[in-house]
């Protein structure tokens, strides 16, 4: 998921530069979900990964 935050981020930038705004400002739009998608599991993963440690 975070490659295609990078792929997006990497579109939006590449449109700024060529003037292309509409879909600049989508492709980043894009890209800022899919990151905070990515973050969101991240944090899941870690709370499930410190929940499910045996108690040894």
């Amino acid at each position: 998921m975070l490659h295609w935050s990078i792929t997006f981020l990497v579109l939006a930038l590449i449109a700024a530069v060529l003037g292309f705004s509409g879909i600049a400002g989508a492709a980043a739009s894009i890209a800022k979900i899919l990151f905070f998608i990515f973050v969101a599991f991240l944090v899941l993963s870690f709370i499930f990964s410190l929940v499910k440690k045996p108690k040894a």
